[in-house]
């Protein structure tokens, strides 16, 4: 089985994550892939495959080096994101693609152009992966896994490659920011790891964003609209309100950078209760702080102005820049960057703007930068997958165990 045939089985599970749930795994049908993939693993000959009741999937390939290598890890994520469906995914190939618009869905006008996404023009000539244009594709994160599992196939097919003991780990939720909470260091044994979460070839990312999540509940009071003067409290109105008092130029789309910014994700209600969830995010952390505070003393201000208790705040941390983590340990980095360069890849060391589930490992011990697993344009029906972007991800696999058996010599 080749790379592109393993990510196209892996794409028809349906892995939608939940931030409405509370167990983990978030979504029973994360567990249907992950035992799939559990098979699998045992299937190709890794050795201590375990998946735990919370859908965290473990696994090693042993080295094969008198060497004193250290032992490194791999990680992806097997959860879609909640932002679009992830059920029945239709993907097809685009053959050598000529640089023109890419029709998903000609009844429906779904069209894929280099004028909105002029990042496909980097992809000329190559075999593209698409949607239908009704699902997202699914390339957030299983093209990592399929890299992942093609490397470790690999290196067992070419046992003239060096390598010390080599971790996999597959983790449930990453989407919803609880992937690497259940992720058990200790037991994964590894002196670093990359997560295989990245987007475009060439990407290295060891600085994210500081997260946290904030859920704001509005308590109104519902009275007849024709004698409501003085009486009404509109939920959905102060809801509004709340949005309008924050930076109307510090949203994701007028942002780039390291320019942090507030997320309104969803928000619901009517005139007796409303509901709304934000993101925040920036990469320096006194700035994230203030962020914080603002949306603190918002609430404050609408309390005080509509009644003590209109408004309940519920925010908290999500993961941190893992830069202070990984800048100690630099060698992780230059060993990525020198496994791309031998496979003629120009690295793209850059900030994420948003995060993976290495942040939150990278504080508790791991050292985990991202690398670029091939997908573009995450979490909706644009995304695509160039094929000889995941052939490289998993190449790059590949080289960074063998730098990292020499990297003692």
């Amino acid at each position: 089985m080749d790379i592109v045939e393993r990510f196209l089985n892996y794409v028809k599970f349906d892995t939608q994550s939940s931030e409405e749930s509370n167990t983990t795994p978030s979504t029973a049908k994360q567990l249907v892939f992950a035992k799939y993939l559990r098979d699998e693993l045992d299937d190709i000959g890794l050795k201590d495959v375990e998946l735990d009741d919370n859908g965290y999937l473990y696994a090693t390939l042993p080295g094969n080096t008198d060497k004193e290598a250290s032992t490194i890890g791999f990680i992806s994520h097997m959860d879609t994101s909640p932002d679009a469906s992830g059920a029945n995914i239709k993907p097809r190939i685009v053959k050598a693609y000529n640089g023109e618009d890419i029709v998903l869905d000609e009844k429906n006008a779904l069209v894929l152009s280099p004028k909105k996404f002029p990042e496909l023009l980097f992809h000329q000539g190559e075999d593209l992966i698409v949607t239908d244009g009704h699902t997202l594709l699914g390339a957030d994160d299983k093209a990592g896994i399929a890299a992942i599992v093609q490397a470790m196939v690999y290196l067992m097919e070419h046992p003239e490659i060096e390598h010390g003991d080599i971790r996999v780990g597959f983790n449930p939720d990453e989407e919803i920011g609880m992937g690497a909470h259940l992720f058990n260091v200790e037991k994964f044994g590894c002196e670093w790891a990359y997560t295989m979460d990245g987007g475009d070839i060439g990407e290295l990312e060891y600085e994210c964003f500081n997260a946290a999540a904030a859920k704001i509940k509005i308590k109104g009071a519902s009275v007849h609209t024709g004698y409501a003067k003085g009486k009404m409290i509109n939920a959905v109105r102060i809801a509004t309100e709340f949005q309008s008092l924050l930076p109307q130029d510090e949203t994701p789309e007028t942002t780039e950078g390291y320019q942090g910014f507030f997320h309104l994700m969803n928000v619901q209600g009517n005139v007796e209760q409303a509901q709304m969830s934000y993101i925040i995010r920036d990469h320096d952390h006194k700035k994230f702080d203030d962020r914080k505070e603002l949306i603190t003393k918002l609430v404050e201000e609408l309390n005080n102005k509509y009644g003590a208790g209109t408004l309940t705040l519920e925010m908290h941390d999500q993961y941190y820049n893992m830069k202070e983590k990984v800048e100690p340990m630099m060698h992780v980095i230059d060993i990525a960057i020198k496994a791309m360069e031998h496979l003629g890849i120009s690295p793209k060391v850059q900030a994420i703007r948003g995060g993976t589930d290495g942040a939150q490992l990278s504080f508790r011990g791991l050292p985990c930068p991202n690398i670029f697993a091939g997908g573009i344009n995450f979490h909706g029906p644009f995304e695509f997958v160039p094929i000889p972007s995941i052939e490289k991800a998993m190449l790059t696999i590949v080289e960074i165990c063998k730098l990292t058996a020499a990297f003692n010599d």
